[in-house]
C-alpha cells in the first residue's frame, strides 16, 4: 500500500491522533503551520513535525455548539434566549455564523451542518463593546420579512437577488407537514444587507417603486445585473 504523502486537515489530526477541534483551533492560533502542498494540505513531513501533545492541550475545554454560544451572546447583551417551545428566539445560531463571517469567531467542526466553537472567544465575543449592534446588524430576515422591512413586495426582493443587490448567506429547511417531499429552502438575509440595498442604490425611486400596485410589474424588472469588474 503507497504511503500517503499529503494530508487533508481530517487526515492529519487522525494521523496526530487529535481531535479535529483541537486540530483547528490549533491552526487558528499558529501552531499548526499553514498547509505547505500546492493542493492547499500538508505534506507528509509537516505533519510528522507537528506536536500532537501541544495541539490536544491547545484547546482544553470542550467547544460549545453554536446554539450555546448563541445563549450566551443573549445573555450577554441582556436579551436571554426564551426556553419556552415556539418562542422566538433573540440570538440565533445564524448570527453565530455571521460572527464567523466577521472573524470573531472560529468554527471548529468539520461538520458544515452545525458549528463548535472555543469557550474562552465566545467569552471574548460577549464582551465586544458593540456586542448589541452587531447582532442586530446579524440578525436574520426571511424573503417575506425583508419585504416588509423595506416597505415593498416579496416580487421587489427577488429581482434585488436577481440583481445581485441582495444575496443570501444562508438558507433553512421549512417543512409543511411531516413529510420533507414537502420541504422548501428559505433564503436568510441580514438585517444590515436588507438596510444597505436602499442607499446603495439611488438611482432607484423608491417611493414609486413602493407605490406600485399589487400584481403590476415593478420597475425592477427592467434592470440588468451589472457586470462584475476585475
Amino acid at each position: 500500500m503507497a504511503r500517503r504523502t499529503e494530508y487533508s486537515e481530517s487526515q492529519a489530526a487522525g494521523r496526530l491522533r487529535v481531535p479535529i477541534t483541537a486540530f483547528r483551533w490549533a491552526r487558528h492560533t499558529g501552531l499548526v503551520p499553514a498547509p505547505d502542498t500546492e493542493t492547499q494540505q500538508w505534506s507528509r513531513a509537516a505533519v510528522e513535525a507537528m506536536d500532537a501533545d501541544a495541539i490536544r492541550a491547545a484547546l482544553p475545554q470542550e467547544p460549545i455548539s453554536g446554539g450555546v454560544a448563541a445563549d450566551r451572546i443573549a445573555v450577554a447583551i441582556g436579551t436571554p434566549n426564551p426556553t419556552a417551545c415556539g418562542e422566538k428566539m433573540n440570538v440565533t445560531a445564524f448570527v453565530v455564523r455571521r460572527f464567523v463571517d466577521r472573524g470573531l469567531l472560529v468554527d471548529l467542526s468539520a461538520n458544515p451542518e452545525s458549528s463548535l466553537h472555543h469557550p474562552g472567544q465566545v467569552a471574548e465575543v460577549c464582551r465586544h463593546e458593540n456586542l448589541a449592534d452587531m447582532v442586530a446588524a446579524d440578525a436574520p430576515l426571511g424573503p417575506e420579512q425583508a419585504a416588509a422591512r423595506l416597505n415593498l413586495r416579496r416580487a421587489d426582493i427577488d429581482h434585488m437577488v436577481r440583481l445581485g443587490w441582495l444575496r443570501s448567506p444562508q438558507s433553512i429547511e421549512v417543512r409543511f407537514g411531516t413529510s420533507r417531499a414537502g420541504a422548501v429552502d428559505v433564503p436568510l438575509y441580514t438585517t444590515a444587507s436588507v438596510d444597505a440595498v436602499v442607499p446603495a442604490h439611488p438611482e432607484v425611486d423608491w417611493d414609486q417603486l413602493r407605490a406600485v400596485g399589487k400584481g403590476r410589474r415593478s420597475p425592477l424588472a427592467s434592470l440588468r445585473p451589472t457586470p462584475a469588474t476585475t
